[in-house]
């Protein structure tokens, strides 16, 4: 472990651990996008269609978000080195099952093994970090480009995926980041120092809390997804939906009754934390959903390439690198309630914005104004949210409030395309205009949020002077 100065090889070696871990972060990122574009070459090579395809988007969000805090547990008990190399090397052995796939099934299955690598390897990789920098500036400045490059990653996860799918085909949309992580791979035996033996007594793992957290939303997308296919028996959805809800009692049960919770339940005796991850799981999945729609309605309805909708996405990559860097500075003028409503505001009007595109038969160019709208709501409303939710947070119960924040994100992105998209997408009601449905679906999610946020007390947010420091 590097001294706590930083001065020397010591210093060197914490920023050559920081470009590693961020490049990582940043092939975890780009997979959460990467695939949007591709979807419609993966649907016409293995025969599925959009509705199919969702699972494409939420097996690798659910896994990563279900599993996430179990993720960090883990890195406390076995040892962080440990548990990052072991989820690094699945995030990559499992991106290689994803590049040469045989069948669709196969491709399901890597991207929820690659959902597992994220949440094993990622906490490990933020652990390490924080570790190898000392207290202050030098751990501001890692922290910071460690969420630039994740953000930077979900930004070029949109263009990337035109370009490759464009020029080598979707299935390298994979297949590249697996040198990387080998490389990631590499750099940990040589760079991170061994983990010191663990204590008998460091606890114990939630297992079955983790794996409910994770079988809830699974059941619960399954059941949603084939209740839209018309050969589907209504009983084996009706089934699938209730053991999801089964999943989620059992989950609060075991929670209640064990000595060491994934998820202690007095973190839900905080109103303001609760309305926030609630908040964040409906803007998540409008969000997600509105990802897949501007996908489809450009290569499937409107017959633009991978390459060219690529491209038409450039407005909203860029614009969502404007608003994260604008909506901190605003934050300590407005209050994070008011920039919470407003980013549902955006969302709501990029919603109606694409409906109505859609139901209209508009050109492309008409779907900038939205992609700029949903650029300005996930600025708005996801950082906004990112403060409510660890608002008033002490050293003991921090690391929990920022695991639930981000599981309640991913886990809400994909439950909300699994709604919207499954649903309006469902070959069931082919009748209906799916881009309308599916949007309306993502709207009242929307309204849900804006209520629920109306009744949550404005934390103290510090002056613009504070945060910069």
């Amino acid at each position: 472990m590097p001294s706590s100065r930083g001065h020397g090889p010591s210093r060197a070696r914490s920023w050559l651990v920081l470009c590693a871990m961020s490049m990582l972060q940043f092939f975890i990122a780009v997979d959460v996008t990467v695939v949007n574009i591709a979807l419609p070459s993966i649907g016409d090579d293995f025969g599925v269609d959009g509705h199919a395809l969702t699972w494409v988007v939420v097996g690798y969000t659910i896994t990563g978000g279900g599993l996430l805090m179990l993720g960090g547990r883990l890195g406390d008990l076995l040892g962080r080195r440990r548990v990052l190399l072991a989820g690094t090397t699945l995030f990559g052995v499992a991106s290689l099952l994803a590049g040469v796939a045989p069948t669709f099934g196969t491709l399901v299955l890597a991207r929820l093994l690659q959902g597992v690598g994220e949440a094993i390897a990622l906490p490990a990789a933020m652990a390490t970090i924080v570790l190898m920098f000392p207290e202050g500036r030098s751990r501001s400045r890692a922290l910071s480009v460690w969420a630039a490059v994740a953000s930077c990653g979900l930004v070029l996860g949109f263009v990337l995926s035109g370009v490759i799918t464009a020029h080598l085909g979707w299935r390298w949309i994979f297949l590249i980041s697996v040198p990387f992580i080998l490389v990631v791979v590499v750099a940990a035996l040589v760079l991170v120092e061994r983990d010191r033996p663990v204590a008998r007594e460091a606890g114990r793992l939630d297992v079955p809390g983790a794996l409910l957290l994770t079988a809830c939303p699974l059941l619960f997308t399954y059941g949603v997804v084939e209740a839209g296919e018309p050969g589907t028996p209504s009983w084996v959805s009706v089934a699938t939906l209730a053991g999801a809800v089964l999943a989620g009692i059992g989950f609060v049960r075991v929670e209640a009754r064990s000595s060491e919770p994934l998820l202690p339940l007095s973190f839900f005796a905080d109103r303001s934390r609760v309305t926030a991850n609630v908040t964040t799981m409906l803007i998540s999945g409008a969000l997600s959903t509105s990802f897949l729609l501007f996908t489809f309605y450009l290569q499937d309805h409107l017959g633009i390439g991978p390459l060219g909708a690529g491209l038409m996405m450039l407005p909203l990559a860029v614009s969502l690198i404007v608003f994260s860097m604008l909506v901190p500075r605003l934050l300590g003028r407005w209050g994070a309630r008011v920039c919470v409503l407003t980013g549902l505001g955006f969302t709501v009007a990029a919603m109606t914005l694409i409906a109505t595109v859609a139901v209209l038969g508009a050109g492309a160019p008409w779907l900038v104004p939205a992609m700029l709208l949903i650029a300005a709501g996930m600025g708005f409303g996801i950082v906004g949210l990112q403060y409510i939710a660890v608002s008033g947070v002490t050293e003991e119960d921090a690391g929990i409030a920022s695991g639930v924040q981000r599981a309640a994100d991913q886990l809400g992105g994909a439950t909300g395309v699994a709604v919207c998209v499954g649903i309006g997408f469902a070959p069931a009601l082919h009748t209906a205009d799916p881009f309308l449905v599916a949007a309306v679906l993502a709207g009242v999610g929307l309204v849900i949020g804006t209520l629920v946020i109306l009744r949550t007390p404005e934390p103290a947010v510090p002056e613009p002077s504070e945060q910069a420091g």
